[in-house]
């Protein structure tokens, strides 16, 4: 418990600040990117580095410490290492975290560890080559390379993030938990929220994170882990029999009081305060930071004082933009 944290209107504390540097993005995931988005390009829509700082600092002032650069992709965007090591040479940050889909990061990750970033997740839906195609659209090769380098570099956490597909990666999962224990390293299982698909889709493609731990323990117990907490997220985390793997579940849809331990806000790419990923409410700080009627602190106190108690997932959410443009 962090005590210098603000606080909501529901007595939560909110120290994390997950910060999209870009919606663009290298590959197409199934459940983010859909067909024909292209995004902004690299311009006045986003942030700048200076800006993305001021409000980092702004943040840590009202009691923010944790923070973790997301996208789209990270990596494609060029000013990344600078953003990194400003973030953590900010005095009161505790922990900066990056989350990318690894099929970048080889050339880098030594780099970034160098900039201050302490964890890394990856993304890593299927370990069977066309099977990752298939979800991606990008190269296992590239993401193993990526992977390896990861690795090497020696972050303080490395974990894995499998998002839940039913008939696309079912049979993927308890490769996937062996994986991570070969790896010695936890991997995640989120279930698959309404924010990119078609409507249509995603009652077929969602899968319970109930029945992956079935798929996963084969019909055995996993043993919980309720003390794990290698992150800062809502995962609840368990240890699998069979490979000895550490698997973490998201299940934002069926856990219920799923939001009652949410710690986060989210900043926008192109400069938007999100209170919370499950509703529409937004705040545009960049505009208002560029004009100079308000100043970063005031707004992220105005959007923690708007943060709702729970999402709408279940209640006929339907989403104004993408995934890829909120922030992963």
């Amino acid at each position: 418990m962090n005590p210098s944290a603000p606080l909501d209107p529901f007595g939560r504390s909110i120290d994390y600040l997950r910060i999209s540097v870009t919606d663009q993005c290298n590959e197409r995931c199934l459940y983010c990117r859909p067909a024909g988005y292209r995004g902004w390009s690299a311009g006045p829509e986003h942030l700048t580095a200076s800006e993305i700082l001021q409000v980092a600092r702004a943040a840590v002032r009202i009691g923010f410490r944790h923070f973790r650069l997301t996208g789209g992709e990270p990596l494609l965007r060029p000013d990344l290492l600078q953003i990194a090591s400003g973030l953590s040479a900010l005095p009161g940050i505790e922990t900066l975290s990056l989350s990318t889909n690894g099929t970048r990061i080889a050339a880098v990750a030594e780099a970034l560890r160098q900039a201050g970033v302490h964890s890394v997740n990856l993304s890593l839906d299927a370990i069977q080559p066309d099977r990752y195609r298939q979800i991606t659209g990008g190269s296992w090769e590239e993401f193993w390379e990526g992977f390896q380098a990861v690795l090497r570099a020696g972050f303080k956490t490395v974990k894995l993030n499998c998002v839940l597909l039913r008939g696309v990666n079912e049979e993927e999962l308890r490769p996937l938990a062996h994986f991570a224990a070969e790896h010695q390293i936890p991997i995640r299982f989120i279930e698959l929220m309404p924010l990119s698909l078609l409507q249509e889709a995603r009652g077929d493609l969602f899968l319970s994170v109930s029945e992956a731990k079935e798929i996963i323990s084969g019909g055995q117990n996993l043993l919980p882990l309720p003390d794990h907490r290698p992150g800062h997220g809502p995962a609840r985390y368990f240890r699998d029999p069979h490979s000895g793997a550490v698997v973490g579940f998201i299940g934002a849809l069926t856990t219920p009081d799923f939001c009652g331990s949410c710690n986060k806000m989210r900043l926008t790419a192109d400069g938007k305060i999100r209170p919370c990923l499950g509703r529409h409410g937004e705040t545009d700080l960049r505009e208002a930071l560029r004009n100079h009627t308000q100043d970063a602190e005031e707004i992220l106190r105005q959007a923690l004082a708007n943060k709702p108690q729970d999402h709408e997932f279940t209640r006929g959410y339907e989403p104004a933009r993408p995934m890829t443009a909120l922030g992963g």
